[in-house]
């Protein structure tokens, strides 16, 4: 099966396309694009390179995909794209290149949702199954672990990761990292617990989601320091459970801090603190 490219479209003659490649009216693809079987890129949609796409990605109506990374120290020098399998790119959507200084390459895994004007800029790197909602920004050199959601119009500062199943809500500023599995939300950004909700959704295991809670419980509101709340949790909780261990190894390789809970409901050790969590229900940390 041959790719079917439209007759206003422009495809220089170093890209490569796979089968079932489809190239809509006015798109532009660049020098060194590589576009994996059974693609498609929209109209006005434009990918440069050197960027390497993998099977089934969807590029919508004038996005831009592989471009030259916004970096002042950019000086011309060769930087790639590389994606995944079966992404959604739609309309407007903004992806970037690398940059020398930063590793020379962009990252983004598989079955990613990218939605209207969301942007990922230089030396990312994105996992897998993650939803940017529209106008979610990531700076450059961020971390977006798999399954997360970045709500819209959220922003997450350069350096931050953000972690899996992590949930940033709308309108987020995220300049520290944001854990893993739990809520990360508001201009001034804070953790509201246990993303329970979109735990429950794939299907995670209750005893799994108990642990996850007394962890972050202590983590956010014990009023310890990250090493004494990581020995509370190998003490209280253990580590023996993958998603727990993945949590605490989390914290442990933090570079910028993590975001914690919001000013007036962190407490102090062992006292009994409350936070919002499960919608707008308030329980007892202790309880």
């Amino acid at each position: 099966m041959s790719s079917h490219v439209h007759a206003t479209a422009v495809v220089d003659p170093s890209a490569e396309l796979g089968d079932g490649v489809t190239v809509g009216p006015y798109a532009v693809i660049g020098a060194r694009v590589v576009l994996g079987d059974d693609c498609e890129v929209g109209a006005g949609a434009q990918v440069r390179g050197p960027s390497r796409l993998g099977r089934g990605n969807r590029i919508f109506p004038h996005a831009s995909v592989g471009f030259e990374p916004q970096d002042l120290k950019y000086a011309g020098e060769e930087v790639f794209l590389e994606v995944g399998d079966g992404n959604l790119f739609r309309e407007f959507c903004t992806i970037h290149r690398g940059t020398g200084v930063g590793g020379g390459v962009t990252r983004i895994g598989s079955d990613n949702l990218f939605m209207v004007y969301s942007h990922v800029a230089h030396d990312c790197h994105v996992g897998d199954r993650i939803v940017f909602t529209n106008n979610a920004t990531l700076a450059g050199h961020v971390e977006v672990h798999d399954d997360a959601v970045i709500g819209a119009f959220s922003a997450v500062h350069q350096f931050c990761r953000v972690g899996r199943h992590a949930y940033v809500g709308g309108y987020t500023v995220v300049t520290m990292d944001a854990l893993p599995f739990v809520k990360t939300v508001g201009v001034k950004a804070a953790c509201y617990g246990l993303n329970t909700i979109g735990l429950r959704r794939k299907d995670f295991a209750r005893d799994t989601m108990r642990a996850l809670r007394q962890a972050v419980r202590i983590l956010i509101h014990s009023g310890l320091n990250t090493r004494q709340a990581v020995e509370r949790i190998a003490e209280e909780v253990g580590t023996g459970d993958p998603d727990v261990a993945y949590l605490v190894d989390f914290v442990g390789s933090s570079k910028r801090g993590f975001v914690k809970a919001p000013p007036g409901v962190r407490g102090e050790r062992g006292g009994g603190a409350r936070t919002v969590e499960d919608g707008d229900e308030l329980e007892d940390v202790d309880g």
